[in-house]
């Protein structure tokens, strides 16, 4: 099984943006720097993996900065791709570097839903305690995109793009079923600087939800030279 497989590892996902400029050795090195910083406080012990999401690959920006991180640290890489259904095109055109184990979001939502969710225990048997883990964060990810949105019309822009949901759902579910198959993860952001409006920051809707845990899961990216 997926489990079984994958339960040994230690998920590492680095979040950033794909039109980073940045140096992507600079901004590498400083994340291993970080992670190995981290995993020693943490005393994380299984073997990482690191966790992409189809990013294309490009000359700078996460998917260039993903692979420098994967080599340094020396580990390899598990490939999540929305399906075909949803998004023809991600699969296809997907970094496939040192990727040892690919995934489809189907999978990942079909593990994540297999969880109960603790909060709602206390409110008896009723339906709530039912509900989908993927339902709670599909519902949280648009009311997150309303906000946006809202924000977005007084600044004087268009709403946000169509397709803003299927990527923040890839993002949030990927880490939340990663860390219910290992039981722990890191999720490591490669900028101290989350643009407001850009995919990554729906990293707060799992946060939000207890999906992840802010102080036993994230490494924050802070610059040793700054």
């Amino acid at each position: 099984s997926i489990q079984s497989t994958l339960s040994p590892f230690h998920p590492l996902l680095i979040e950033g943006h794909s039109r980073d400029t940045r140096d992507p050795t600079v901004v590498a090195n400083q994340i291993v720097s970080n992670l190995r910083q981290s995993w020693k406080e943490r005393n994380v012990t299984k073997p990482p993996i690191l966790i992409t999401q189809g990013d294309p690959l490009t000359e700078k920006g996460i998917s260039a900065i993903t692979r420098i991180v994967a080599n340094e640290l020396g580990v390899k890489r598990c490939l999540v791709c929305l399906d075909e259904d949803i998004d023809p095109d991600h699969s296809q055109l997907a970094d496939r570097h040192d990727v040892v184990y690919e995934l489809k979001y189907s999978q990942l939502v079909e593990i994540l839903n297999q969880q109960k969710m603790t909060t709602d225990e206390e409110d008896g048997p009723g339906d709530d305690d039912k509900e989908k883990m993927s339902n709670k964060l599909t519902v949280a990810i648009n009311n997150k995109i309303a906000m946006k949105n809202d924000k977005r019309k007084t600044l004087g822009q268009d709403n946000l793009a169509d397709w803003y949901p299927k990527y923040a759902l890839l993002q949030e579910v990927t880490k939340a079923a990663f860390k219910q198959i290992s039981g722990e993860v890191t999720v490591a952001h490669a900028t101290g600087d989350i643009a407001e409006f850009s995919v990554t920051s729906f990293y707060e809707v799992g946060l939000e939800l207890g999906f992840i845990d802010e102080k036993t899961d994230m490494v924050n990216y802070y610059d040793s030279s700054e």
